[in-house]
């Protein structure tokens, strides 16, 4: 969040009956709708990942095991587990 100075950024009028609030103090307008973007996807995180589990899960499919792929990946066995069987389900469910 960055901060704006109202009198650069709003009509005049506008600007003067806000005044009538508040006046020298931040104040903060959510966005319309309260739409938040989730956790990674402004930063393409969320998408980084999808495409690593889809690679962990493809991997164990064509038959590495559970081992190799957590030595591959640096994560525990039940973090394989569980990517495992979240890409699955979401696979079955397309």
């Amino acid at each position: 969040m960055c901060y704006k100075n109202g009198k650069d950024v709003l009509p005049a009028a506008l600007l003067k009956e806000l005044q009538k609030y508040i006046q020298g103090e931040i104040i903060y307008i959510p966005k319309e709708g309260n739409i938040r973007k989730g956790w990674g996807e402004n930063n393409g995180t969320r998408k980084l990942i999808h495409n690593r589990n889809l690679e962990i899960y493809k991997i164990y499919k064509s038959g590495s095991t559970i081992t190799r792929l957590t030595e591959s990946y640096n994560l525990s066995e039940d973090s394989i587990r569980k990517i495992i069987f979240n890409m699955n389900n979401e696979i079955l469910e397309k």
